[in-house]
Parts: C-alpha cells; sequence; structure tokens
C-alpha cells in the first residue's frame, strides 16, 4: 500500500497529522478473541442488561414505548424491502413507492395537512428543517420558539440556524397550566414563524387554534411540533387548528425504542407552499392504459437540482421506518389508533387521580395533558428513582437538567403497555419515598 501511494514509510504517510496529536504507544487493547470467545462474552454482558429482565419503564420525553404487533418486524424483514434504496429508478422501485405514497397519505390524514413527505431523519431535525422552510416563505429572520418545545429540538435548530443570521426567540411558559405564556415575547412583522409544541415537552396540551391566529395576525407561519403522534388519534389535528407546517416524531407508530434511534421524521405542509417543501415527495400518476404507478413527483435537494436551489441536505432515506410506521397505522386502522390514544389518555388520568390530594406529591401543572404528567416531590428525588429502581421501575425523567426551576420534578409518561397494578406500584413508590 504504501509503495502504491508513493510514501517509504507509515510516518511519511502520517505526516499532515500534526506530531502533537499522533499517538505514540501501542493502543491499550485486549488479546484477541475466537468466535465462541465472543459471543460468550457477549451474553455476560446482555445478562447485565436490567430492561431485559422486566423493567417497566415510565420514561418519554420524545420517546415512548408502545405495543407493536410481531408481524410489524416480519413483514420489513422482507429482503424486498430490507435492502431497498432510494427509488431513484420507478420502474424497479414500484413498491417501495407506493409504500411511502401511503406512508404520506396517513400522515396528512392524522395531522390534517394537504401534503406530507418522506425522509427527514427524526423530529428534531424536522423542526429545523421547518424553520427554514418558513424564513424561505416569508422572508423573514426571525423565529419564537416556545421554551416547552422539547429542549433537544430546539438545540438542533440552534445548530442549523447558528451561522444565518437568525434570531431565535424563547417564549416561557406558564407556571400554572404548563402551556405556552402569552405574555414576555412579541409576534411582529419581523416574525417569520411561530413554533408550538402539542403535546408539549411537560406534557401540556397547547390552544393551537389560539396561536394560530396569533401568527397569522402578523404574516407569520405556525409551526406545530408533535413528539407524541399518538395523540392526533384523539385531539383536533393541527391543521383543523390552523397550523401552516406540521412536523414531528413517528416513532410511536410501530417502531421500537432503540437507546435514541434511529428514527423518521414527520413532516406536513399546506398544499401552497409545496415547493419549499424539503425531502421527498412521492405521487401518483397514470400510464396511457390508465393503470396506476408511483413516481418521485419533488425531490427539492442538490443530488437532483442546482445546489443554489436546493431547500434541503437530507440525503438518506428512512423508507424502511416509515414503512414500519406504515404497517403500524394500516394495522390500527382509524378506530384502534383511537383505542389506543383513548387508553393512553385513560391511564394517565388514573395515574393523576391516584396522586391528587397527596402531601408528598401532586402535578404541577393544571392544564390539560395526553400521556405525560410532570410531578412535583416534596422529598428528595433521588430517593424516589433509587427506590424506583429497586422495584424494576424506571419512575420518569428528572427535569433539573431541562428547567432548573423544576429541579424537585419529574416527567413521567404512561402508555397502553402500562397495567393498572404498574400504576398502582408507581404511585405507592411516588407517595412513600
Amino acid at each position: 500500500m504504501l509503495g502504491t501511494l508513493g510514501r517509504h514509510d507509515i510516518e511519511e504517510l502520517f505526516q499532515v497529522i500534526p506530531p502533537p496529536v499522533r499517538l505514540r504507544k501501542p493502543l491499550q487493547l485486549p488479546p484477541g478473541l475466537s468466535e465462541p470467545e465472543v459471543l460468550e462474552s457477549l451474553g455476560q454482558l446482555a445478562a447485565r442488561n436490567t430492561a431485559a429482565r422486566g423493567f417497566r419503564s415510565f420514561l418519554g420525553a420524545g420517546a415512548y414505548t408502545h405495543f407493536a404487533p410481531a408481524h410489524i418486524d416480519a413483514l420489513i424483514s422482507r429482503s424486498e424491502f430490507f435492502t431497498s434504496y432510494t427509488p431513484y429508478q420507478p420502474e424497479v422501485a414500484q413498491g417501495t413507492l407506493q409504500a411511502i405514497f401511503e406512508f404520506q397519505t396517513m400522515i396528512c390524514q392524522l395531522t390534517g395537512m394537504d401534503v406530507a413527505n418522506a425522509s427527514l431523519y427524526d423530529g428534531s431535525t424536522a423542526m429545523a428543517e421547518a424553520v427554514l422552510m418558513a424564513l424561505r416563505i416569508t422572508g423573514r429572520k426571525r423565529i419564537v420558539v416556545a421554551g416547552s418545545v422539547h429542549p433537544h429540538y430546539r438545540d438542533v435548530t440552534r445548530t442549523y440556524t447558528r451561522n444565518l443570521g437568525i434570531e431565535i426567540d424563547t417564549a416561557g411558559y406558564d407556571t400554572g397550566s404548563g402551556q405556552l405564556k402569552a405574555e414576555g415575547f412579541s409576534l411582529d412583522g419581523t416574525t417569520a414563524a411561530l413554533v408550538v409544541q402539542s403535546p408539549n415537552f411537560l406534557g401540556g396540551v397547547e390552544d393551537l387554534a389560539a396561536w394560530s391566529l396569533a401568527a397569522h395576525d402578523q404574516g407569520a407561519l405556525l409551526i406545530v411540533v408533535v413528539a407524541e403522534p399518538m395523540s392526533l388519534a384523539l385531539l383536533r389535528s393541527p391543521g383543523d387548528c390552523g397550523a401552516d407546517i406540521v412536523v414531528g416524531e413517528g416513532q410511536s407508530f410501530g417502531i421500537p425504542v432503540s437507546y435514541g434511534g434511529p428514527y423518521v421524521g414527520l413532516f406536513a405542509t399546506r398544499e401552497k407552499y409545496v415547493r419549499q417543501m424539503p425531502g421527498r415527495l412521492v405521487g401518483q400518476a397514470f400510464d396511457g392504459q390508465g393503470r396506476r404507478g408511483f413516481v418521485l413527483t419533488l425531490s427539492t435537494r442538490e443530488q437532483h437540482i442546482r445546489r443554489e436551489k436546493a431547500t434541503s441536505n437530507i440525503c438518506t432515506n428512512q423508507g424502511l421506518f416509515a414503512l414500519m410506521a406504515t404497517i403500524y397505522l394500516a394495522t390500527m386502522g382509524p378506530a384502534g389508533l383511537r383505542e389506543v390514544a383513548e387508553q393512553n389518555w385513560q391511564k394517565t388520568a388514573y395515574l393523576a387521580g391516584r396522586l391528587e390530594g397527596s402531601r408528598d406529591a401532586g402535578l404541577r401543572f393544571s392544564g390539560p395533558f395526553f400521556n405525560e404528567l410532570v410531578i412535583r416531590l416534596r422529598r428528595p428525588l433521588p430517593s424516589l428513582l433509587a427506590r424506583a429502581h429497586a422495584e424494576e421501575m424506571l419512575a420518569g425523567l428528572p427535569l433539573g437538567d431541562y428547567y432548573p426551576e423544576l429541579e424537585d420534578c419529574l416527567l413521567t409518561c404512561v402508555t397502553e403497555v402500562h397495567t393498572r397494578a404498574d400504576l398502582d406500584q408507581l404511585a405507592e413508590v411516588i407517595l412513600r419515598s
């Protein structure tokens, strides 16, 4: 290799690397293992995974544990799905294109929007792309983001816009209801968009119709973020409330929680804004004999058009996860999806009822919620988490790292996978910790 590269030795090959940062000693690696030894070692490591021994998780905050029918994994494991790539050639990718088309259709039905796309990474990048889209549409340079939007989503958006000369203002939340606070920020003629999450990071359901009117009065767009899409089966759709762009995370639809991803981003908008939408849009067409087919109708990225005309640099294909979501939604149907959503809300309300009137713990906010609650504790939070762990439960997410004023609070999520016994046990742990 050195001869082919025209180098005499390794030192000459690596001379472009500054000497102070070069490793001058062997890596401290253990000796190699045979395959049986590797399998034995991996088995020992896996046995230390407490989640595999029946831990019940009440974590949420953008990653939700829902029941996924077994046939989803069976179907996506078929080679024609599992090995498919971006459908550049429609004549050999009709199955992949149709799956994406069905996914888009279902997302439109859930969000109440005109068009939806595919192939965004996750909810956070979908929000960032929506902000960039609003800037292009309005020609303005200011964004107002609710402080109750997922902190990670806000961080990703700041990363995307850091060098674009964009002003991003944060609007606080009401300390009583947990919803976006009307005071403390302004929408004006310089505002491109107001970004609101519902249900928000604190579990609260926002009055999207009111915020739509407020944004549109100033010529701004309303961007609605939905991190828990199961709520769309029960709550009034963002489109019906006047949203201009709806983005979110589709992980709840049949995609397991997998140590942080990968996930699938949701993105839907009004038809009049379709040419400013990132990602890919699959459309339906008919040939001369009236036979239905599917094509990439729109793909506004630099690989297909001149870089200066591109609306996005999103370059991967989340088609496999979009397919998982599509299979899940088709399996559940409107009635099944609503039943799951109702179970989420009813079980969360049951837990809230168990805590009502307690002197040791209670709900921090009074506003409407879906399947997440902020619980304020009168006793040290670490002791609660330790007791819950001893009883094989993850009680929730401590909020102090994200909201210092909520350092005595726990964000707890309840879904259809939790039984009444699980909720009773969690309530007992919270009340006696």
